[in-house]
């Protein structure tokens, strides 16, 4: 006989495809195969029709298409005998779902074997019918499914009930035909039928609030009954796991209650007395105890029950905590997160055992604990969990290091009850985790620090010995070389000595080696040098006498390959060298910090990407209003949250801390700074007057070219050295004449033509038979980075849109704001448009194009309707 004819048994079959040794000889059986199976197909032979489909099913579980014996099931299920319809019962399972039209085809066998008077058949129908069952098959086989919940057989009720909830699930409209039915089901004694009984229920209530109050009313005092018996009932050996009567049944009962008694104080009080029944007779050195105290103890938190027995069911979660299963310590975690929410005082009683789940094995363990920890933490007990997570940091993993100390400091900063506390705690974990520390972790400290002025000498001497011992942790030396820039005399000094505190001697010279170890590190990184630079500057005058060291030293750097770092090194140099007259105003000390403006930016920081207007005063989460940045403070960068500033630090309120202290000669310092395009920053710090719009229109690139043009002297320095050189300079024509009149109080000049700039033709972004989007472009003088982008929408159809919503996403090296659009409301036909303006910053400006993925959604009729698209076609030169 042919190895692949028809008549091959099933078995020689799957033995011919595991001889295979690779897959292309696999691919080849089962080829030789199909085609077999085919031609018997095509031949409509039944003798061999079943054993056809179980080859098929074999092949379909390996991957492999088999659509083109769906029809062989169909007609295995309309045979007479038991073992055709098994098989085709079997594939229809397995061959089908409910998304296949085929399917409508096999109801009306369903329907028929659902009346059989062999009850082997029956179930088998309801088993198809649980499994694939579709809406349209819902709504017509429904009454017979009913009707087979009161079957005399157990096994079919069971089926029944099963196939119910399919039902219920595909039309919940359903829900309410099999409420009294699935009641009769909670007074069985089998207890498959009870199990599934219950579960009936239970889908029944979460659809229908009739029915929940239904079961509420005649099912409550039943069910409790029930559960005290399977709670009570002796050995059974057919339902007995671990030496615990039908877990499963036990566990579908706890969470029917769990339904009823949620927002329900009647049936709760009712089932108060067998909930402390079930938890305290439950073994729990068995997983199957576990699993019922751990449903009984969700039960009891989500029903209105009382705080005794609240407190009861945490001692159980407590006791979790103490196994050495790591899964039930995992769910413990999670039970208590939730059940903090409604008793906090009875989980603090169990602070100390989930502090000693932070330092589990196993990482989600660790994780889990730690954010119940973070929750735990109030003014009352930060003290004692802070000193126990640092311990603990000093030993943890180093994956582990990152979340830990990231919770740390929020702790830390949040329950902090005094500034001194404060500080020696984050200097611990600066000392242990420094290198995990996140940029505004220290930039806070440092705000905190600059407030503390009565702390300013103990938290540099605290710093200097951390330093020593823990010279690899950067964001420590970061802090330790801003301080001793500071507040180097206080620690020579040892001024502002705490009575806590051991006498410490401290050199001018030991100062400066800090600063040089900080700089000279082959591990640090350009922020921590630039700021090691910083310090030295202000050191050179403070200390006069390593000041020939300190340029020896500041020297070295002007060799620098970053150019940051050259260009500091070399005007560091210039000061300390030739501007002595400049330099004791340009290092003094730094200004109080306001803390309430720091934390309104770390609060603008975690904003959503979407930038308010820059008019608009910004709101701040802790009520501070933050008013539109003055002119001259724009121009000196230090109050810009929306505007990105070149940083070696990447924030720009470190900008504020580490650059050069102008509350001394402001005015001097706005005259040698170029103003923004469309703002004369000279005439409000002038005081003189109003500029014309002609004079505010003088872009930056225009006024810096004329100079430039004019070999005007740029040398900042040195303009700084002399105050009165602004008025020696000797005159300049054209573009700098207005800005040099209004220096000599003289009547500005014929005013420049406004340039608009390029213009670039409009496209069509985007079109299809429903609708079209152009877009115009139009760019700022001066600002060749921004496009300014007008979005037209006009709808093509016959047919209104409403709701109408445009979204936009680029790269990351492009930045895009949207403003509101003007309606949401489309005029069919094009006999209106919707406009909506765009504004796109191009980071990589005359390097990459500009590039946007976009997303309409509108509704058409009632109906929601999505259009999707790239735009590819802007204009070059944009």
């Amino acid at each position: 006989m042919n190895p692949f004819s028809s008549g091959t048994r099933l078995r020689d079959m799957i033995r011919a495809i595991r001889a295979c040794k690779t897959a292309a000889e696999e691919r080849a059986v089962v080829r030789k195969e199909c085609a077999a199976i085919r031609a018997s197909v095509s031949e409509n032979d039944p003798d061999y029709r079943h054993r056809n489909l179980a080859k098929l099913m074999f092949i379909h579980m390996l991957g492999y298409p088999t659509h083109f014996g769906q029809m062989e099931c169909l007609k295995l299920i309309a045979s007479a005998g038991f073992p055709e319809k098994r098989i085709g019962y079997l594939g229809l399972m397995l061959l089908l779902d409910e998304r296949q039209e085929v399917l409508m085809l096999v109801t009306n066998s369903l329907k028929q074997d659902l009346n059989h008077n062999n009850q082997y058949i029956v179930g088998l129908a309801l088993c198809a019918l649980g499994n694939i069952c579709s809406a349209e098959m819902a709504r017509d086989l429904a009454p017979e499914v009913e009707r087979l919940m009161q079957f005399r057989d157990p096994n079919i009720r069971k089926k029944a009930a099963l196939c119910s909830i399919r039902i219920i699930r595909k039309v919940p409209d359903l829900a309410e035909n099999f409420m009294h039915p699935a009641t009769n089901l909670l007074k069985e004694k089998h207890h498959g039928v009870l199990i599934t009984g219950v579960q009936l229920c239970t889908e029944i209530c979460k659809v229908s609030m009739e029915a929940l109050e239904h079961f509420r009313k005649k099912c409550t005092e039943v069910l409790v009954k029930v559960l005290k018996d399977v709670v009570n009932s002796p050995y059974a050996p057919e339902y007995d796991i671990a030496g615990i009567t039908d877990p499963f049944l036990h566990i579908r009962l706890l969470r029917f209650l769990r339904v009823l008694g949620h927002d329900d104080a009647d049936s709760s009080d009712c089932m108060n007395d067998i909930l402390a029944q079930v938890a305290t007779k439950t073994e729990s050195n068995k997983n199957a105890g576990n699993a019922i105290l751990y449903e009984c103890v969700e039960t009891i938190m989500s029903i209105e029950d009382t705080s005794g027995l609240r407190v009861l069911a945490i001692n159980i979660l407590g006791r979790f905590l103490s196994n050495r299963d790591n899964n039930i310590r995992y769910v413990a975690l999670n039970m208590l997160m939730k059940a903090i929410t409604v008793d906090g005082q009875a989980v603090q009683r169990h602070r100390a055992t989930i502090l000693e789940c932070v330092k589990d094995s196993d990482a989600s363990i660790r994780k889990r604990a730690l954010e119940l920890i973070y929750v735990l933490v109030n003014e009352s007990n930060v003290k004692p969990l802070a000193k126990e997570l640092i311990d603990y940091l000093e030993v943890s993993d180093p994956e582990f290091k990152g979340d830990l100390t990231a919770k740390i400091c929020s702790i830390v900063e949040k329950f902090s009850p005094e500034k001194i506390w404060y500080i020696d705690q984050m200097l611990k974990v600066l000392s242990e985790a420094g290198n995990y520390v996140k940029d505004e972790v220290w930039h806070g400290l440092i705000v905190v620090i600059s407030n503390a002025s009565d702390l300013h000498g103990y938290t540099v001497r605290s710093l200097y010995r951390a330093f020593q011992a823990a010279v690899e942790q950067e964001c420590l030396v970061r802090v330790a070389v801003w301080c001793i820039g500071e507040y180097g005399e206080m620690l020579v000094n040892n001024v502002g000595m705490l009575e806590i505190e051991e006498p410490i001697t401290v050199t001018e010279s030991d100062a400066v080696d800090v600063i040089e170890i900080a700089i000279k590190r082959h591990t640090s990184d350009l922020t921590t040098r630039a700021m090691a630079l910083i310090a030295l500057l202000k050191l050179s005058c403070r200390f006069p006498s390593c000041s020939q060291r300190i340029k020896d030293i500041i020297v070295q750097c002007k060799g620098s390959l970053v150019l940051e770092l050259q260009q500091r090194s070399i005007e560091f140099n210039s000061i300390v060298g030739k501007h002595q007259k400049i330099s004791s105003a340009l290092v003094e000390r730094m200004p109080v910090l306001d803390e309430a403006t720091y934390l309104g930016r770390r609060a603008g920081s975690m904003l959503a990407t979407v930038s308010t207007s820059s008019g608009a005063s910004l709101n701040l989460p802790n009520g501070v209003a933050k008013p539109p940045a003055a002119p001259l403070v724009d121009l000196l960068d230090l109050s810009s949250d929306d505007t990105p500033v070149p940083s070696s630090s990447g924030g720009d309120f470190l900008h504020d801390l580490l650059g050069v202290d102008l509350s001394v000669g402001s005015s001097q310092a706005g005259t040698t700074q170029v103003p923004k395009a469309g703002t004369d920053v000279l005439l409000d710090l002038l005081s003189i007057g109003t500029p014309s719009p002609s004079q505010s229109s003088i872009s930056t690139p225009d006024i810096l070219s004329s100079i430039q043009d004019n070999k005007v002297p740029a040398n900042t320095l040195e303009r700084l050295s002399s105050p009165s050189s602004i008025s020696m300079q000797a005159p300049s024509p054209a573009g700098a004449a207005p800005m040099m009149d209004l220096l000599d109080s003289f009547a500005p000049s014929q005013p420049l033509p406004e340039d608009n700039g390029p213009v670039y033709p409009s496209i069509i972004a985007y079109e299809s038979n429903t609708l079209r989007l152009t877009f115009n472009f139009s760019k700022t003088p001066g600002n060749p980075q921004t496009t300014s982008v007008q979005a037209s929408f006009t709808n093509l159809s016959p047919n209104i849109y409403t709701d109408f919503i445009f979204q936009a996403a680029v790269p990351k090296f492009l930045q895009l704001h949207l403003d509101p659009a003007s309606g949401n409301t489309l005029p069919a036909s094009g006999n209106g448009s919707i406009t909506q303006n765009l504004r796109v910053t191009n980071s990589q400006h005359g390097k990459k194009p500009i590039v946007m993925r976009m997303r309409i959604a509108y509704k058409m009729n009632n109906k929601d309707a999505l259009e999707e698209g790239q735009i590819n076609n802007f204009p070059r030169d944009l």
